[in-house]
Parts: C-alpha cells; structure tokens; sequence
C-alpha cells in the first residue's frame, strides 16, 4: 500500500427529501469537477421547517480526495 495526501474541502449539500439525498447531491455534483474522492465527514445537519414540516435539509461535510502524483514513472 503507498502513502496518500489528501486534500479536504467544506461543503455544504442540500435537499428536500433527506439528509442522505443532500449528502449524495453535495458529493455528486463535486464529483463533476474533483477527481480521486475518498471519503467525507458529516460536520453540521441542520433543516428548514415550514409550516410544522421539515421543508428542507442542510448538511455540511468535509470532503477529502488524494492529491495526484505529478511525477510520471
């Protein structure tokens, strides 16, 4: 196994049908743009209620991907 550097970013993902929707929607759409992600960390969930409801869910996360080896073999 060789070593890893990672690289974390804060993100902060939304939805209205749950907390793992926005939690996929956050990690989805990073993935359009950031390569080698690894894992992620739930750091705040927090929602939007309306009319006695929950309307909407907010969760925070931290998102690590290994940074890339510049160096060619």
């Amino acid at each position: 196994m060789s070593d890893h550097v990672y690289k974390v970013i804060e993100l902060v993902g939304s939805a209205a049908n749950s907390i793992e929707e926005a939690i996929e929607n956050a990690i989805n759409q990073a993935g359009e743009s950031v390569r080698q992600i690894r894992w992620f960390e739930v750091v705040e969930t927090r929602g939007h209620v309306e009319n006695g409801k929950i309307a909407h869910y907010q969760v925070t996360l931290k998102l690590g991907f290994a940074i890339e080896d510049s160096l060619e073999d």
